[in-house]
Parts: structure tokens; sequence; C-alpha cells
């Protein structure tokens, strides 16, 4: 498989985000304040480690086969740890680590966005697509956990 230069250097910048995204959730797994939160960081940062992994998969030559079913939306129901009117240092410092991660995870799946349509191989531009979608269910984890203990306007 031959890249173009524009395909390279965008996966470049792929492989970049990722790298921020693996830090910020391992950094925001290690800081945040709810056990719930913790975990579901950790969760969110292994897929990420993966997403990095298939970007250099790609960079080196080689379009792995993404896992059937792996697009489905995994459900999360939180018990909320806050309630609406907990205005605590704990939940402040929770409630700017998940608008600092969703506002990441909005940018990373524009950047996707933008790759997709760049990509002549269909393969690449799939497996892409894939890793897009699960962006985007980050994000909505991510919101749902927000919302549910009142940190989302």
């Amino acid at each position: 498989m031959q890249l173009t230069q524009k395909e390279t250097s965008l996966l470049k910048d792929l492989k970049e985000q990722e790298q921020i995204c693996v830090e910020k959730y391992s950094k925001y797994s290690a800081d945040a304040c709810d056990a719930q939160l913790k975990n579901l960081f950790m969760q969110i940062g292994q897929t990420e480690k993966q997403h990095l992994n298939t970007v250099n998969q790609i960079m080196g030559g080689t379009v792995p086969a993404m896992q059937s079913g792996g697009n489905q939306q995994k459900q999360s129901s939180f018990t909320p740890t806050y309630n609406t009117a907990d205005s605590s240092q704990n939940k402040q410092k929770d409630s700017y680590l998940c608008t600092d991660l969703l506002s990441t995870e909005k940018h990373v799946s524009s950047t996707y966005n933008t790759c997709i349509f760049e990509f002549k191989d269909t393969n690449i531009r799939n497996t892409l697509n894939h890793i897009q979608k699960e962006e985007q269910q980050h994000g909505e984890q991510i919101y749902n956990y927000m919302t549910q203990n009142g940190m989302y306007n």
C-alpha cells in the first residue's frame, strides 16, 4: 500500500491527536475524584491506545481488520455521585476534567471526519470511520456521566 504525501501527513496528525488522548485519559484517570469516573477514563484510555496502534499500523503499510460489532454503543449507566446542588471542589474538578475531554473528543472526531474524505483506499476509510464512531461514543459516555451528575448545562 502506497500512501500519498497528504495521507501520510494526515496520519501524522491523527497519531499526535491519539497520543494526546492516551496521555490525557491516563493523567485524568489518576486525577479524577470519583471512582466511576476514574474507571470510565481508564476504559476509554485503553481504546485510545488501540486507536494509536491502528494509526501506527496504517502508517507502516498495514490496514488492520476491525472487529465486527465494534461500533455497537456501549450502554453506560452511572449511579450519580454528585447531586445537582453539590458544588464541592471534587465535583468542580471532575467537571473540569470531563469538559476538557469532551472538547478533546469533539476535536478528534472532527479530525477523523476530515481524514476519511482524503484517503483513496476504501479499507483505510472504513477503518478511520470505525475509529471516529468510537470517538463519538466516548463523547457520549462522558456527556452521559456529566448529565447524570448535574455537570452539563
